[in-house]
């Protein structure tokens, strides 16, 4: 039987309710509604590191940050190194493997597995040769989520390059092998700096303001601890209501330039006939709180931040079984350390080594459902068992409780409601315990080690990389 192709799509900070045929009735997603129309999505799905390089080690490697070692955006650790990869499996078992757009391995130019990868920065130096202003000096910060208008062309994007450059591999690949190819977007990270004609799809549209809980409307009163990032990264707790409806305006936009620039790579890949021996695989490596109880960014375990969207797409070639996923929905928890073995499955590659991961096709079909366990930088920790979540930070000491089956988006704190105090100590045995097998030096006589304070709003030294004229170095990834 011949194996199949492998189409995995990422992109970058792109939040779970952000496709129309998910919900999402404000946003303009037209491709990625034709994956879900056609495929199984997997409504909670989990990135337990929501920052990109630990994240991005999850999917290469299937293990969770706690175990592969890179806990943060920290260059000086190697988690792949030495290590069996996803592609690099694939690679030995006759895959052509091909990775397009952002990847943020460390060492930058690291295939770790890839038989070939084609990065950012290949675009930043194809326009500099071309004789283009520098994209990277354009003075918007990289984390900031104030929108500004992006008055390139669409064929001069660095959106449309990575799916151009998609295009070309499907088109000139070896026809006698299968291939995996990853195509990886930047976008929706910020800035938000989307095209005009994408912006005026949303400039006059009606949509709705950020959620903001119960425990988050006097941030002199709200759990600080869970702020520094926000604190550190942008001004999103400082934005008005109507400013962060017009960042999530951009926001949405920047997303459906990455759904119509798919349409291109679906439409190429109809034409060739591969849809009919192709998986299509689409998720992100986190999501972005958006201004939701007046956060920006991502790090913790809020919904905005860890909760990311899952579709898989079967070839049509699958024969009956196809029915089984169109539109199909599971609910039960899962994270990016699924996508390993379950991707290996899928082409039929063994790996008998270590992985925190399951084979999704087959999980879905089983009773049982999983708790959920969260670390990010050793500082944001979570749990989430049966519909609770349990959200602990070694910043203060904070901590929040959600009944997420009841409250879905957190808007009532019930950590300090005496009526569910025996259920957030049973949550908060469970997230110390799963702290102290994966570092047993952040917790001491069954608690979490307070590492530092934070009980100004505010008070937190800026990232320094805000202005990429000063400091480019975001823009290479």
């Amino acid at each position: 039987m011949k194996k199949p192709n492998v189409l995995f799509i990422t992109t970058d900070q792109q939040r779970y309710d952000t496709i129309a045929a998910l919900g999402n009735r404000e946003i303009y997603t037209p491709h990625l509604n034709w994956l879900a129309d056609e495929g199984i999505s997997f409504t909670n799905c989990y990135s337990a590191c929501p920052l990109c390089m630990p994240a991005r080690a999850t999917i290469m490697t299937g293990l969770q940050a706690q175990h592969h070692g890179l806990t943060g955006n920290d260059s000086n650790v190697l988690p792949m190194k030495g290590r069996a990869t996803l592609p690099g499996i694939l690679t030995a078992n006759g895959y052509q493997t091909r990775a397009e757009g952002k990847m943020h391995f460390a060492p930058m130019r690291a295939c770790y597995g890839f038989e070939h990868i084609e990065l950012p920065m290949d675009y930043f130096n194809e326009k500099r040769r071309e004789g283009k202003a520098s994209t990277r000096l354009h003075g918007v910060g990289e984390n900031e989520v104030e929108p500004v208008i992006n008055c390139m062309e669409e064929r001069e994007t660095l959106t449309h390059w990575i799916a151009d450059r998609s295009v070309d591999f499907v088109e000139n690949r070896d026809p006698t092998r299968p291939f995996f190819l990853w195509t990886s977007f930047p976008k929706p990270h910020p800035p938000l700096d989307p095209l005009l004609q994408y912006w005026k799809l949303y400039e006059d549209a009606q949509i709705a303001p950020p959620e903001v809980g119960d425990w988050a409307t006097d941030l002199s009163r709200a759990p600080l601890g869970f702020y520094r990032a926000t604190f550190a990264l942008n001004n999103s707790w400082r934005m008005t209501e109507e400013q962060l409806v017009r960042s999530k305006k951009a926001y949405y936009a920047c997303i459906t330039q990455i759904d119509y620039n798919l349409g291109i790579l679906f439409a190429r890949m109809r034409e060739l006939n591969l849809l009919e021996n192709t998986w299509i695989i689409f998720t992100s490596d986190h999501g972005d709180m958006m201004g939701d109880h007046r956060m920006g960014a991502k790090y913790n375990h809020l919904e905005g931040s860890c909760h990311v969207p899952l579709i898989i797409k079967p070839p049509a070639e699958f024969g009956s079984s196809v029915k089984e996923f169109a539109g199909q929905r599971c609910e039960k928890t899962v994270t990016l350390a699924d996508l390993m073995p379950t991707i290996l499955s899928i082409c039929g590659a063994e790996y008998n080594g270590e992985t925190d991961g399951t084979d999704l096709l087959r999980y879905r079909k089983t009773p049982e459902d999983r708790i959920f366990f969260g670390s990010c930088e050793n500082r944001y920790f979570a749990v989430i068992d049966k519909g609770w979540k349990y959200l602990q930070t070694n910043c203060n000491g904070d901590e929040l409780m959600f009944h997420l089956e009841e409250d879905p988006k957190e808007l009532h704190d019930l950590s300090k409601d005496e009526a569910f105090a025996e259920k957030k100590e049973e949550l908060k045995a469970l997230l110390i315990r799963e702290v102290e097998r994966s570092n047993p030096g952040l917790v001491e006589n069954g608690r979490l080690k307070v590492k530092d304070h934070l009980n100004t709003i505010g008070d937190v030294p800026r990232f320094p990389g805000l202005n990429t004229t000063v400091f480019p170095r975001d823009s290479f990834h």
